[in-house]
């Protein structure tokens, strides 16, 4: 069975490179993917990539992971099965249960991820609706953050044997 892996970026995440810099850095998101794609061949794993600013969206999407929600008939990867999820939800962290409850519906293993160190920033940004639920939580290494987390995925999922 092929080794996939779903990348999931939330709220305003499209604007990385544009929005404050000082804080998310200068790589966009594109160059983020662009990457993520060739690691993920270079380590023999297959990655599909998602971004939305809408929270329905992505419950949506981490529900077509096990076949189900509305578009599951319509979306190019049912019956491909995902291993693994690497989330960037953004704000939706802080807030959203629903996001929390299809991770949790779903149970694919996940790792929760943040391009700024959340923890020294505003105190709401401490707290996780993600992190109990996530195998690993990586956070303020900017974009190379995105790279520890493929190959940890990709890693961890050697480890369980898939």
């Amino acid at each position: 069975m092929s080794r996939r892996i779903l990348l999931i970026n939330g709220p305003n995440l499209n604007l990385l490179g544009k929005r404050e810099p000082h804080i998310y850095g200068s790589t966009t998101l594109e160059d983020i993917e662009t990457q993520a794609r060739q690691q993920a061949h270079e380590l023999g794993v297959e990655i599909d990539t998602f971004q939305s600013n809408h929270e329905g969206a992505i419950v949506d999407r981490i529900q077509e992971t096990a076949g189900w929600g509305p578009n599951a008939r319509e979306t190019d990867t049912l019956g491909k099965r995902v291993s693994a999820i690497i989330i960037n939800a953004g704000a939706l962290t802080h807030t959203s249960v629903a996001v929390r409850d299809a991770l949790a519906a779903v149970a694919i293993p996940f790792v929760e991820l943040h391009v700024s160190n959340v923890h020294a920033r505003e105190t709401f940004r401490a707290h996780s609706y993600l992190s109990d639920k996530a195998v690993a939580v990586i956070c303020g290494m900017g974009a190379y953050g995105y790279s520890a987390a493929i190959e940890f995925a990709a890693k961890y999922l050697k480890i369980d044997g898939e």
